[in-house]
């Protein structure tokens, strides 16, 4: 099998991706960008998008993530279905084996994502990807739940600043939560306990998402939540929530198995960069996106760090004399 050489490879195509795409081809790099399992990232699956800049009433995700395949690819940026199964970061140039071919890299950009952490019952999974009234990311989705009564599952500091951002929006947050005691710092609790919007389902874990079937502004008929189904993890009780939202606030795991043991990850797993760049301990690796940001895991920041992934990548194949 023969292998193919590449100046620049980038692993994955979401916001972060498809930016660092745009920003070497434009500097002549040739670069080749992997789709992997889920291309054009988390966006894919998600509804309307109103919080992007330029989209002064609001693009759908999947709309989106074309719009940027489609500019990524005028500029020449090659583009494989295929996904990387192995790296190998300690040779040079790099290595990379997919499911369909074996290739090398002067540069690796990497923006594998992060994949949201889900309750492991199915509708949640299903309802998020079909604009049925579950997300996995308040600042992406509150604003849809104006007025309306919502739930957050989750007991650390992400599910209560969760709920406490989605009180701007919704007439009422229950949090729900498996135990009696929260695992969020004090301060954050002592926040949301003294929050008149909020309500608290202690001991509670969510059995099923019951839904209802809905017509939307355009006329389609769509499956919708209309309550929860909990039971009591103290007495085995049954109970219902009715509610018109549910945000699973329980994590997010970043997609970086493929590094393990070859590049340097915090405790929850993201690649760690140098401040203020995207540069990886392994000079000539970068990573942008939500591989690397547990903190805002926004489309408009992930795409920033493409931008900063690009520029690093093009310098530093011009110092070592292989950019051109």
């Amino acid at each position: 099998m023969s292998i193919s050489h590449h100046k620049v490879v980038i692993i994955g195509t979401g916001p972060a991706g498809y930016t660092a795409a745009v920003y070497t081809s434009r500097a002549n790099l040739s670069p080749v960008i992997f789709e992997g399992a889920q291309p054009g990232g988390q966006l894919t699956i998600t509804t309307e998008v109103e919080n992007f800049p330029g989209f002064k009433n609001g693009v759908m995700g999947p709309e989106l993530m074309d719009e940027m395949r489609q500019q990524v690819l005028r500029f020449g940026t090659e583009i494989k279905s295929e996904t990387i199964l192995k790296v190998d970061l300690q040779q040079r140039p790099f290595h990379l084996t997919s499911d369909q071919g074996e290739y090398t890299a002067d540069a690796v950009i990497i923006a594998t994502g992060a994949s949201a952490k889900w309750m492991g019952i199915g509708t949640d999974e299903k309802l998020s990807r079909s604009g049925g009234g579950v997300s996995a990311c308040a600042t992406c989705d509150g604003f849809f739940f104006r007025g309306k009564e919502i739930a957050v599952v989750g007991g650390g500091d992400t599910a209560l600043e969760e709920a406490i951002y989605l009180t701007k929006f919704a007439s009422k947050v229950n949090l729900i939560h498996r135990r009696d005691k929260l695992r969020a710092s004090k301060a954050m609790q002592e926040r949301a306990l003294q929050n008149e919007k909020m309500a608290f389902c202690w001991n509670k874990v969510v059995e099923e998402i019951l839904t209802s079937t809905q017509e939307t502004p355009m006329g389609d008929q769509v499956e919708k939540i209309r309550a929860l189904r909990m039971k009591d993890t103290v007495d085995g009780t049954i109970s219902e929530l009715p509610v018109d939202g549910l945000f699973v606030a329980i994590g997010h795991k970043p997609n970086t198995e493929l590094f393990i043991g070859q590049l340097t990850m915090d405790e929850n797993g993201y690649l760690v960069v140098e401040k203020g760049t995207s540069r990886t301990a392994i000079p000539g690796v970068f990573a942008c996106g939500d591989v690397q940001d547990h903190v805002y895991r926004q489309a408009i920041t992930a795409a920033g760090s493409g931008c900063m992934a690009g520029i690093d990548a093009e310098r530093w194949l011009g110092e070592q004399g292989l950019a051109d």
